[in-house]
């Protein structure tokens, strides 16, 4: 088959849990034979078309910050829907178009020719659009109503975002994300232990301000957190006054190598987050043989990942947050050879058998 996939960001220049799918799927496609090609933004210097591994790479459109003060640029989502009506070129098989930032998907459906054409949903926001957007999310919510009607071959990375899409009368085949299961256990535990690891961006709906009152609660849990962005100001600042400087240690960014060998020498793995549309990172922690604390809420995919074997969900408040960690952390050495388990279902090989099969039940 002759496959495209369509996202503005690019791995490995950007780093995230879509970025990661594409590359992933994009790279073990093209080594079992078919010819793929991605279209995103040039986050390269030189040629508008560049080889990387396996797969070619279109840049339709310069490189614009994808964020704008904590929030996605409509600039840059308008500058890349306009470039794939530009460059996005026919004679694909597949075409598999990213849903965010949703403009694209339009040109993308404009440019498809007698391609099979698929939206890869990894969230639906349905009203969330109103607390993102103020007003003017009612025309997000419009666009994403829009955008999920383009075509009947809608896939959900969860069963969270499958059940958003069915309250649109959507009907979607969920092949869910993926990770590199060898590689994980091929990494040797990190020699500093800590009770509890956190990895992620700090933005506001990862609750990290919650995480740090509930280990307030616990006297003698100590907490890592990995990762860097916009909150990191106010997070030092609260975990100062909550009088954690002893208990809590900012490590900013890490390489992934080093997050995964600090992830296997904890006793879990916390993702207070609000809002996970697959929740990769919780599956990674899985993999290192780590219960998983998550909070329960409807946009947060991470809770269909977990059994109570393998962690616990806790409600939205630092209290139950601080009792889930205790249970979680009793439950810790139980847990290894279960997490691994599940987890390695979800190898990226496993998940590219199940996307091939899809493609060519539809070309």
């Amino acid at each position: 088959m002759r496959i495209a996939y369509v996202y503005d960001a690019v791995y490995p220049w950007i780093k995230g849990g879509v970025e990661r799918r594409v590359y992933e799927l994009s790279q073990r496609l093209a080594r079992r034979g078919h010819e793929v090609h991605c279209y995103g933004s040039r986050w390269w210097r030189g040629e508008r078309e560049i080889r990387l591994g396996d797969v070619w790479h279109h840049g339709v459109c310069p490189p614009h910050p994808l964020y704008i003060k904590d929030k996605r640029s409509v600039k840059q989502a308008l500058l890349f829907s306009l470039g794939l009506l530009r460059y996005l070129e026919g004679g694909y098989d597949v075409i598999d178009c990213q849903e965010f930032p949703y403009l694209s998907c339009f040109s993308a459906r404009v440019r498809s020719g007698g391609a099979s054409f698929f939206i890869t949903w990894h969230e639906i926001w349905g009203d969330y659009w109103i607390e993102y957007m103020g007003r003017s999310g009612y025309l997000g919510m419009a666009v994403e109503r829009a955008a999920a009607m383009l075509t009947g071959n809608n896939i959900a990375v969860s069963e969270m975002t499958g059940r958003e899409l069915m309250n649109f009368g959507v009907r979607s085949t969920v092949v869910p994300n993926g990770i590199d299961f060898r590689h994980i256990q091929s990494i040797r535990p990190a020699d500093s232990e800590h009770d509890l690891v956190f990895a992620g961006r700090l933005v506001s709906h990862k609750n990290l301000h919650m995480l740090l009152e509930a280990i307030a609660l616990l006297s003698d849990v100590n907490l890592l957190i990995i990762g860097e962005g916009p909150e990191a100001p106010r997070l030092h600042a609260l975990a100062r006054s909550l009088g954690l400087n002893d208990r809590v240690r900012f490590s900013g960014f890490l390489k992934y190598e080093d997050t995964i060998a600090l992830i296997k020498s904890s006793r879990a793995f916390v993702l207070p987050s609000t809002r996970e549309g697959f929740g990769m990172v919780a599956l990674e922690a899985m993999a290192c043989g780590v219960p998983v604390i998550t909070v329960r809420h409807r946009m947060n995919a991470a809770c269909d990942l977990l059994t109570p074997e393998t962690g616990v969900i806790a409600e939205p408040s630092p209290y139950s947050l601080a009792d889930a960690i205790r249970a979680a952390l009793y439950l810790s050495k139980a847990a290894g050879s279960r997490c691994r388990e599940i987890a390695g279902r979800y190898d990226w090989d496993v998940i590219c058998g199940e996307i091939e099969r899809v493609y060519a039940e539809r070309v």
